[in-house]
């Protein structure tokens, strides 16, 4: 089955990611999914990240987030409401549900998954090397060589960066549109908590210089 999620603001599209990302992570990673046959998940916690960072982020009401995620009003109204602990506590003991259980449990707790990732992501309690992967893979996919290049050059960086010390040393001799990396990682502003924060840090330093 084919899931089409309707556009939303742009702007937000890197929060989901790391929502989703995360409510992936909180559920064991794609190996546990695969393993208990839950994969079919995906889209649950996909429509629910949406959700959450709507509401969280952009106050939606529960009509305006069901027209733009492809959702009905119930089914938001039951993410909203969904009690990330029961939902963590169910997840526990999948292994002692059935298939049908697990088939409704999908419906009934990924608005909680995905709540308590929200919370944790904003609270900084990401891993900082699942959404550097994404972002490499998109930054290749998307033929963008110097980020791609930077993202390449920092893997196994910890983050936040809080300083300039912490990462030029790694992106020199990279050539950033015509600038070298070092001149901009020397004016961009610290800390920098993840890669997606780093990425718009670096494109806002090229919009100082005219440069798109």
């Amino acid at each position: 089955m084919v899931v089409e999620l309707k556009p939303v603001e742009t702007d937000i599209e890197s929060l989901v990611t790391r929502v989703f990302l995360k409510s992936i992570d909180l559920l064991g990673g794609l190996s546990k999914l695969a393993e208990f046959r839950t994969l079919t998940w995906l889209p649950s916690l996909a429509r629910a990240s949406y959700a959450v960072v709507l509401r969280e982020e952009y106050f939606k009401s529960e009509e305006e987030i069901a027209e733009q995620v492809g959702l009905t009003k119930q089914t938001v109204r039951n993410i909203l409401r969904a009690d990330p602990e029961l939902a963590m506590y169910k997840i526990q003991h999948i292994e002692e549900l059935t298939t049908e259980e697990k088939r409704e449990l999908k419906v009934h707790t990924a608005g909680g998954i995905a709540k308590l990732a929200y919370k944790l992501v904003k609270e900084g309690h990401e891993e900082p090397k699942i959404f550097l992967e994404y972002c490499t893979q998109t930054a290749q996919a998307l033929d963008i060589p110097w980020a791609y290049m930077i993202l390449k050059r920092i893997k196994g960086l910890h983050f936040p960066i809080n300083s300039k010390d912490e990462i030029i040393d790694k992106v020199k001799g990279v050539v950033i549109k015509g600038r070298q990396a070092e001149e901009v990682f020397s004016e961009i502003e610290y800390p920098i908590r993840n890669p997606a924060e780093l990425l718009h840090r670096i494109k806002e330093n090229l919009k100082m210089y005219g440069i798109d």
